[in-house]
């Protein structure tokens, strides 16, 4: 007998919470029970965030730095891009703040990607849809269209690795601390960025030091993102084959919580097991080298 010859096996929304009232020893009867189900999945893939380093939610991240003159650049980016739509960006400039008319809002302007974009830092507030705005410096004055959506950074769990590129070449950037941040004793200190803070706030942001000295070096950075929600019954879960079993295994544990509490323990049990097993799998694989040291050997 031939084999199938396909190796697409995936399950949607429904097929997963199904499953999952099926071990329980339940039965999916309810428009209420799909609406319980899909909301102890999402809260359990908030709980996946927490427990590791998820491979497949990696991105990376290319983002421009800026500079406006010789005593004032950009040190705090946001952790992914905050787009804004205007009416003109031309005669705007690179590194100023802009303020809301109305709003009183401000941001600071990173990049221009087109005369009528222009990405910004995390602004003070919500500017308001069609107020004018003035660039500090540049004295000029524009129309924003509307509030721009801060989704794409805050869907940003961490920070992994970050270089700073100059001219083709990438130099690692060390990570330090909140209490080392403050330390530092010249934060103004212009000069090639080496060393980031990650500001883990509900939009988090990048901070980097030295604080760029030319609006051409690039901050390239890996991120974590969270995972997408699960909502239409028809979607797929965001997560890859491995982790189909854990999936299941974990909302059953979640349901048995809520509907079976006598199969709460081997629920549980199964659940550990099967995430253990995809998490120890999801992982990079890189040649480890062992090298001994003259300094390491005694001579009797």
């Amino acid at each position: 007998m031939a084999i199938s010859g396909s190796a697409n096996f995936n399950l949607d929304v429904a097929e997963i919470i199904e499953e999952a009232f099926e071990r329980c020893g339940l039965e999916l009867r309810t428009g209420y029970d799909a609406v319980t189900a899909r909301r102890s999945l999402n809260l359990m893939l908030a709980d996946w965030a927490n427990r590791g380093i998820n491979l497949w939610t990696v991105r990376q991240v290319t983002q421009t730095v800026a500079q406006l003159s010789s005593t004032s650049a950009i040190d705090a980016y946001p952790v992914g891009t905050i787009t804004a739509t205007v009416g003109a960006s031309a005669s705007l400039s690179v590194g100023e703040t802009i303020t809301g008319g109305t709003s009183s809002v401000t941001a600071k302007i990173i990049t221009k990607p087109s005369g009528t974009t222009v990405t910004l830092t995390v602004p003070s507030g919500a500017f308001t849809a069609g107020e004018t705005i003035t660039g500090s410096s540049s004295s000029a004055s524009t129309t924003i269209s509307a509030d721009p959506s801060l989704e794409d950074v805050q869907n940003t769990v961490d920070i992994l690795d970050a270089v700073v590129r100059r001219s083709g070449a990438d130099l690692a950037m060390n990570r330090i601390g909140r209490g080392d941040y403050l330390a530092l004793p010249d934060k103004d200190q212009q000069g090639r960025p080496n060393q980031f803070f990650v500001d883990r706030q509900i939009t988090p942001t990048i901070t980097v030091w030295p604080v760029p000295e030319n609006s051409t070096d690039q901050l390239i950075y890996y991120r974590l993102l969270r995972l997408d929600d699960a909502d239409a019954s028809t979607n797929p879960a965001e997560v890859p084959f491995r982790f189909l079993p854990s999936l299941v295994s974990g909302l059953a544990y979640c349901i048995s919580m809520k509907r079976a509490p006598d199969r709460m323990a081997v629920m549980k049990a199964r659940y550990d097991e099967d995430f253990l097993r995809a998490a120890v799998e999801d992982r990079e694989r890189t040649s480890l080298h062992i090298v001994p040291t003259a300094g390491s050997l005694r001579v009797l």
